[in-house]
């Protein structure tokens, strides 16, 4: 085991597939203690099983203030403290401009943006001096996406959060930063298009990278222990690209 995160505590939203769970990994491997959330209790429990020691889940929403105060109610009964906050959990669906209803910004507004906020803003009185607070943003926060306006204006948001969030956490020394992935192989990459159309989606995803292939969540695991360890301990504010080049170009 390396000891990049040896004795710091880490939660990580949305840990329960993808990014989220890769990343715990990536966490858990490199030393740490890591709590994760997720809406769904058999996923969660599925999650800390192929972990296996040093993580805690956490069933609970964070669009819903009251399901947040009880994941730090249990972080601060067994942990006390902590020392990272990845941000990550989020999702979103795609339609047309014409086609876009109240349900469908509130529901991706409300886990991607607002979840997000009061995550971060809870974790505050946990959260050591010199913390690294990581949000997970997108690579569509940058480009124009058809079809998927709501999810990258929520993802945008997230990444002007940063910008001030790290002037509001300056006294504390208390880095932000955002990792803004590309095309992952994930369930939610995947579920964003129907069955019959879902192999289309991922051609034509892996047709747009330069480096010619969809990335891998441990691979944005390994740019989150990055952000989330000492080795980063100048870098704030900065959003950190994990694309393959995908909106470099």
């Amino acid at each position: 085991m390396s000891s990049t995160l040896k004795g710091k505590v880490a939660l990580i939203t949305g840990g329960t597939t993808g990014i989220g769970l890769a990343s715990a990994q990536a966490f858990v491997d490199q030393g740490a203690t890591v709590f994760i959330t997720g809406r769904r209790q058999a996923e969660l429990d599925a999650a800390v099983a192929s972990i296996g020691n040093n993580i805690t889940g956490i069933q609970g929403d964070v669009s819903n203030l009251a399901d947040l105060d009880r994941i730090f109610a249990v972080i601060k009964d067994k942990a006390g403290a902590l020392d990272i906050v990845f941000a990550n959990a989020g999702g979103g669906d795609m339609l047309p401009l014409g086609a876009i209803t109240e349900e469908h910004f509130d529901r991706i507004f409300g886990i991607n943006v607002k979840g997000l906020l009061f995550t971060v803003q809870k974790s505050l009185p946990l959260l050591k001096d010199g913390g690294s607070v990581i949000l997970t943003a997108s690579t569509t926060a940058t480009k124009g996406t058809e079809n998927f306006s709501v999810y990258s204006a929520s993802k945008a948001a997230v990444r002007n959060f940063a910008r001030s969030w790290l002037l509001d956490l300056k006294s504390r020394k208390i880095r932000v930063n955002v990792i803004s992935p590309g095309p992952i192989h994930t369930p939610g990459l995947t579920g964003i298009a129907p069955p019959d159309q879902q192999q289309g989606l991922l051609d034509f995803l892996t047709s747009q990278v330069p480096i010619g292939r969809l990335g891998e969540p441990s691979e944005v695991g390994k740019a989150a222990v990055f952000l989330a360890s000492d080795d980063s301990s100048f870098i704030n504010g900065i959003e950190l690209f994990v694309d393959g080049g995908f909106a470099q170009i």
